[in-house]
């Protein structure tokens, strides 16, 4: 064998060899680099839908939990706070809810799937703040017997009532917003998944 069949068959040994070695650093580099591209578990966690125990809310009370950074409230009205939004329809810019700050399935007089439980986005649909739960019929300072318990917002003066429905003349331009939630039982709802119809 010559000199030159022996030099260009370890050249092509040495050529297939780096590529190889070659394209497997490529992967190696290349499989991490992209891999950073999809979000971390605290991103799909903040993210993920929430499960909250309804069971242990006393009628008239409201709990508070989070769900992607926002606070949700969750209100179960008593029979006399549902009585109570029929009169403050005409006291509400939008009794219907026909702006879409709510799912489809909670488009309705009571804002809700079941009307028992009154499920909002705590914050204010002007600038953000979190309103603060006023149950209090006829509380003196927010209109006395106009007022039939709901949302007050001390930042600018907002006012909801006990659907989340904004009150005509202040400075929050449409309803609190209702997340997408669905009932997993009679005593678990999950926020952030959509009701099936």
């Amino acid at each position: 064998m010559s000199n030159d069949v022996v030099n260009k068959t370890r050249r092509r040994v040495l050529t297939t060899a780096t590529t190889v070695v070659g394209a497997v650093g490529v992967v190696a580099v290349a499989v991490p680099f992209v891999g950073s591209w999809n979000p971390s578990a605290k991103a799909k966690a903040a993210g993920a839908p929430v499960k909250a125990n309804i069971s242990n809310i006393e009628p008239g009370q409201m709990i508070t939990v989070e769900w992607r950074g926002k606070p949700v409230y969750i209100v179960r009205r008593t029979s006399e706070a549902l009585a109570g939004l029929q009169k403050t329809n005409d006291l509400v810019s939008d009794p219907d809810s026909e702006k879409p700050q709510q799912p489809a399935y909670a488009q309705n007089a009571t804002r809700a799937i079941k009307d028992e439980y009154l499920i909002l986005l705590g914050l204010c649909t002007h600038l953000g703040c979190a309103p603060m739960f006023r149950p209090d019929v006829g509380a003196v300072d927010l209109g006395g017997e106009e007022w039939q318990g709901g949302f007050f917002c001390p930042c600018h003066g907002s006012k909801f009532d006990l659907a989340g429905r904004v009150y005509k003349g202040v400075p929050a331009p449409i309803n609190l917003e209702v997340p997408p939630h669905a009932y997993e039982s009679d005593s678990v709802v999950i926020i952030g998944v959509d009701q099936e119809a």
